[in-house]
């Protein structure tokens, strides 16, 4: 493997996890959403997957996102009978979203993202090196 086709699986990944990135602050910025109608259903919390895909030009597997989906996790229930969405008991649906979870997938992915950065960097610098000592020869 040559330091091209390294660059390009990093790539793959820090795409990846940028996209992973935009679905947790998709969550966090809706953790508090809820219907405005009663019986409405409020924010439902995105989950994403990952697959592994054969890039035949550099035969190596390379990370994208399989799919973006809902979670199908239950709704929480509080009490605010003054709240428009609430039901007829007074309790008001809220989003499935957990923002300690978000926050520790969001550091999940940040260092993930940071991780692949780093290798681009550091094959960067060889490259760098080793025109630096083509040069003196």
């Amino acid at each position: 493997m040559n330091l091209k086709d390294a660059m390009q699986i990093s790539a793959a990944g820090m795409r990846a996890q940028g996209q992973r990135l935009r679905v947790i602050s998709e969550n966090l910025a809706n953790a508090d959403s809820t219907s405005q109608t009663p019986g409405g259903e409020p924010y439902r919390r995105k989950i994403m997957t990952f697959k592994n895909v054969l890039d035949r030009s550099i035969n190596a597997d390379m990370v994208r996102v399989n799919k973006i989906m809902p979670d199908s996790k239950d709704f929480e229930l509080k009490y605010d009978p003054s709240h428009p969405a609430a039901n007829a008991e007074g309790y008001v649906l809220r989003p499935n979203v957990n923002s300690l979870v978000e926050i520790s997938d969001m550091r999940e992915a940040q260092r993930s993202y940071e991780a692949n950065l780093s290798v681009i960097e550091t094959s960067k610098a060889m490259l760098s090196r080793t025109i630096g000592l083509l040069r003196t020869a």
